[in-house]
């Protein structure tokens, strides 16, 4: 950013607009400093376009994967840009809550209002919060690329008289959306069009599709239908066999491996371990399929035609064949429908994968071809029907795909709360879902091709050697590079009838820590029955020892919770709680909104509320979370008043407490210390806004009656 001043510096001339560089911090702490600025700083009302700078990994190119909601932005960047990237499909990815995490992007749209871009570098996400996440990993070139397309999309807005400086009419951009959908080409141009052209483009191909698939249907007959019904079964079994044999490697994994996750390190093993399978599974449903076509079209061909055996059942095989390929249609079409339905950017997937096979098929099959026997499909029509969709759509699986692997290492938000094989099971229905959807132009071809033997054969031994190296241990699941993401913390827990103090090893990789636990010799017992409320999560599965755990730290840093008064008022019945956290400046609060009504927080009670009476939030245990980070001079001490409801049911009655409190020192302990000199050096230590510093206190306020 620095860079980018200077250089913005030395081109400002004629400039029509200021741009601000916004330094803030305390993003992982909840997204603070861009919230700060957004509603505290007097700037902040001038603002008219927001661009954030991200990063989910280290290295690669920085692309964008979140525009708008106006498509001002995109659209110039696009023409701006000197290597534009950027997929809508980690928009979409976001927009769903597929992906749980957020960026100070989302406060500059939800809370400001405010249209833009978010920038991230997404290749090495393995090392992501962890302590391998060095500026080593983002070589020249990744800066590079992202100051270049930051750079003169910079000039070009600051120049530019098209940008909205009356929020008026960003209101009325915001009541009247069209948002855009925009995709790169490998990484030297971007297409950008609007929603209202996509859709009308989309609904234009899909009426088109559905009257040619009419026509041709009605002009064969009964048995255009029942091969059309087949086609549609050869999808359906195609995508069931090939989730059920990569799934059935997902199960496998942890039984066979020291780690659920032992390609992490590798990912190149998916291909044996998750892609043979997948494309083995797509063959065999395909083949069912072809068995049942190739029997219906030669008991048809057999009343129609006076031929041989032999010739008959070779016709059968290419009109086989050839609706083996015409279901990637079908396929395509009924996804291209249903993303047109429901707006989704990435649709455009759907389209590029329907319209150049179908017009390849028709040139090359249909029109040129002579309207007689059926004949082999020709090379030229799958070279044309791939070309286009691959240059398209190729990067943006394979990039996918190895972002959800490197996010296995943190796959985990609650420790131990996940099945082993889950993460493989999720990695396996994507990689099965991405090569049945892609290749059923290209399968359709191998039934008569004569290499169908061959290629199961190999891909049964790719997987079989996949498996048989897991199991040897030949190729480590971790190493130091890519290491498992673990969390140390000497624990003092007073949320009990007793003071507790111990040491935890917890992990959010998944998998069990016993071999970590023998490696650091030092009593540590692992187990589910180590379960540990943290407030921001639980972790389900720890290490716990008690070695040494009762010294090392100050019982001046026990933070406490208690009750000041507790009266009827005329809003209700009233209870004030003073909190004093130890010394910490930063700690998480839960509060039993099922509980309560509403509550207050104020440093001390003649000072101003720093949370007000007001509607609030909880999650669906119904809790509601307050995380604080602050400064050397934050406050320590706080007073919370408390609206409890007029009547609790018995239904709603629960024995858990009313608050519950974490405080974090970032200290290490004598115990931590000597813990993390033994840690694997395979292992690293994980921290993110949720995770506790290596000095936690736990405490909690049990329900008044």
């Amino acid at each position: 950013m620095l860079e980018l001043a200077r250089s913005v510096s030395q081109s400002a001339h004629g400039f029509k607009n200021s741009i601000i560089f916004l330094f803030n911090t305390g993003e992982e702490e909840g997204l603070n400093g861009a919230h700060s600025f957004i509603t505290q700083h007097p700037w902040s009302s001038t603002i008219r376009l927001a661009i954030d700078l991200e990063a989910m990994g280290a290295g690669g190119k920085s692309s964008v994967f979140q525009a708008g909601p106006s498509p001002w932005a995109i659209e110039n960047f696009a023409l701006a840009a000197k290597y534009p990237s950027g997929q809508i499909i980690g928009q979409d990815l976001f927009t769903s809550g597929v992906i749980k995490s957020a960026t100070d992007f989302q406060v500059y749209k939800e809370v400001a209002g405010l249209s833009g871009l978010d920038f991230a570098f997404a290749d090495n996400t393995a090392v992501y919060h962890t302590k391998n996440d060095k500026i080593e990993l983002i070589k020249p070139g990744s800066l590079q690329h992202l100051g270049e397309n930051t750079l003169a999309f910079l000039l070009r807005v600051a120049s530019s008289s098209d940008l909205s400086k009356d929020k008026t009419l960003q209101e009325e951009e915001k009541a009247n959306p069209d948002s855009a959908v925009y995709f790169d080409v490998l990484g030297k141009y971007m297409i950008v069009y609007r929603q209202s052209f996509a859709t009308m483009l989309y609904v234009s191909v899909i009426m088109q599709s559905i009257l040619i698939w009419v026509l041709s249907v009605f002009m064969g007959g009964y048995p255009a239908v029942v091969s059309l019904i087949l086609s549609c079964l050869s999808i359906i079994l195609s995508w069931i066999f090939s989730v059920a044999f990569s799934v059935a490697v997902a199960f496998i994994l942890p039984w066979i491996s020291s780690s659920p996750v032992p390609y992490a390190s590798n990912p190149w093993m998916v291909v044996g371990l998750f892609v043979s399978p997948a494309v083995l599974g797509s063959i065999s449903g395909q083949h069912v399929a072809f068995i049942f076509l190739r029997k219906k079209s030669s008991n048809r061909n057999s009343n129609k035609l006076q031929v041989s055996p032999r010739l008959r059942d070779n016709l059968a095989r290419l009109e086989a064949e050839r609706w083996l390929f015409k279901a990637g249609f079908i396929q395509w079409l009924v996804l291209l429908a249903i993303g047109t339905y429901y707006k989704l950017g990435s649709t455009y997937l759907a389209l590029v994968w329907l319209v150049p096979p179908a017009f390849a098929y028709g040139l090359l099959e249909a029109t040129l071809s002579p309207i007689r026997l059926p004949k082999p499909l020709k090379l030229a029509t799958l070279f044309i029907s791939l070309v286009v969709p691959i240059l398209v759509s190729s990067g943006s699986f394979i990039q996918l795909t190895g972002t959800m692997i490197g996010m296995l290492i943190r796959f985990e938000s609650t420790p131990g709360g996940t099945p082993e094989w889950l993460g493989n099971a999720l990695i396996a229905v994507v990689i099965a879902t991405l090569l049945s959807l892609t290749m059923v132009y290209l399968l359709s071809y191998i039934h008569l091709s004569g290499a169908k033997t061959l290629l199961v054969t190999a891909l049964c031994i790719s997987t079989a050697l996949s498996l048989s190296l897991v199991a040897s241990g030949v190729f480590p699941a971790f190493t130091e590079d890519t290491a498992r993401a673990v969390n140390v913390v000497h624990v003092v827990d007073t949320s009990g009838q007793d003071q507790v103090a111990f040491i935890s090893l917890f992990s959010n990789t998944p998998g069990n820590l016993n071999m970590e636990a023998e490696q650091i010799k030092e009593g540590f017992k692992c187990g589910r029955e180590n379960k540990i409320d943290f407030v921001s999560f639980e972790a389900k599965y720890s290490c716990v020892t008690k070695k040494d755990a009762e010294v090392g730290w100050d019982k001046h840093n026990i933070p406490v919770l208690r009750v000041i008064n507790d009266k009827e008022r005329d809003e209700g019945r009233v209870t004030a709680i003073s909190m004093d956290t130890g010394g910490s400046s930063r700690w998480t609060l839960r509060i039993d909104m099922e509980e309560i009504e509403d509550f207050t927080m104020q440093v001390s009670e003649d000072e101003e509320l720093m949370i007000a009476r007001g509607e609030k939030s909880s999650n669906e245990q119904g809790w509601h979370q307050i995380q604080f980070a602050g400064g050397k001079k934050a406050p320590t001490s706080f007073v919370l008043k408390l609206y409890k409801k007029e009547e609790v049911s018995d239904e709603k009655k629960k024995q858990r407490p009313l608050l519950k409190l974490r405080t974090d020192f970032n200290r290490l302990t004598p115990q931590v210390q000597r813990v993390l000199e033994r840690l694997p050096p395979f292992c690293s230590m994980f921290g993110k806004s949720t995770s506790p510093f290596t000095l936690a206190f736990l405490a909690s306020l049990p329900c008044t009656k």
